[in-house]
């Protein structure tokens, strides 16, 4: 599957602007950004939702970027949501393709690989993590919602 053209605009702009070579802040914690960008990765491949949901804020934010767009807004939100949704996946792997830093937001590019329901699917997906005080406080999302809900086999209403 090709990448969609946005989503590689988005890193080719940040090429272009420098990010790659912005320096990530550590934390007083030892914890910076890209170690807990790289804990989100883990408790997804774990399919482990508590990880998931503590990794964010209080007050976190996961934004779907898609039409239309998606937003979970609060930990425990985001803990009860996600853990339905994992409770189809009996696998799943965020293959990281690209990861860079600037300042406390982790952009990543990555392949979704999940079996939803014994539907093996796979997915290209580019998400931008801000991270503050060792927290996810946003996480914007940006895939094709039409690519994924066929990967995972699951009809689009309206269409």
């Amino acid at each position: 599957m090709k990448l969609p053209l946005s989503m590689a605009a988005v890193f080719l702009t940040a090429i272009s602007m420098g990010i790659a070579l912005a320096p990530a802040e550590v934390r007083a914690d030892g914890e910076s950004p890209l170690v807990v960008a790289h804990k989100m990765v883990n408790a997804w491949n774990a399919r482990d939702v508590d990880a998931i949901a503590d990794l964010f804020a209080e007050d976190g934010r996961f934004l779907s970027m898609t039409a239309p767009p998606a937003v979970k807004e609060g930990r425990e939100v985001i803990r009860k949501e996600w853990g339905a949704l994992l409770a189809g996946v009996s696998e799943i792997e965020l293959q990281l393709r690209n990861i860079t830093v600037s300042g406390n937001s982790v952009l990543i590019e990555r392949l979704d690989v999940f079996t939803y329901n014994g539907k093996l699917g796979r997915v290209p997906v580019a998400c931008v993590l801000d991270i503050e005080n060792g927290k996810v406080q946003e996480w914007r999302e940006y895939y094709d919602r039409a690519s994924l809900l066929s990967e995972m086999g699951v009809e689009q209403i309206g269409e």
